[in-house]
């Protein structure tokens, strides 16, 4: 699984790994269907505590992400959460102001965020 935890960031790890599946999701590298790792691999392959993966694994499944049973495993979903435009917007809220804050121009900052949107769809074909 593509994943890389940086243990020195202030982000906690069970945001990155959280962070990292959505990602990879979203990128094509993992499409619906396929079987995660169980907690327990997944924390001893990542070197971490086996409740900070279920932390991930419960928040990706409260979103939608994932599901999981006791006979099928943990899977990425049928079908992803729609997330609604106006969710969209509040969280880009952040990184806009500081995109500003930073003398990004509009058009800067439209150009970085095609960029982003166009490297997920890139690695789908990796």
């Amino acid at each position: 699984m593509l994943m890389q935890l940086d243990f020195s960031s202030e982000e906690p790890i069970y945001m990155q790994i959280h962070n990292q599946l959505v990602l990879n999701i979203a990128s094509g590298y993992l499409k619906a269907g396929d079987k995660l790792p169980s907690i327990r691999t997944l924390a001893n392959e990542a070197g971490v505590n086996m409740m900070t993966v279920s932390k991930s694994y419960q928040m990706l499944k409260q979103e939608g992400y994932i599901s999981a049973d006791r006979r099928s495993g943990t899977v990425v979903a049928r079908q992803c959460p729609e997330t609604s435009k106006i969710q969209i917007k509040e969280e880009l809220k952040m990184p806009a102001a500081t995109a500003k804050l930073s003398d990004i121009s509009c058009v800067e900052w439209l150009d970085l965020c095609a960029q982003v949107y166009g490297d997920l769809n890139n690695k789908r074909s990796d």
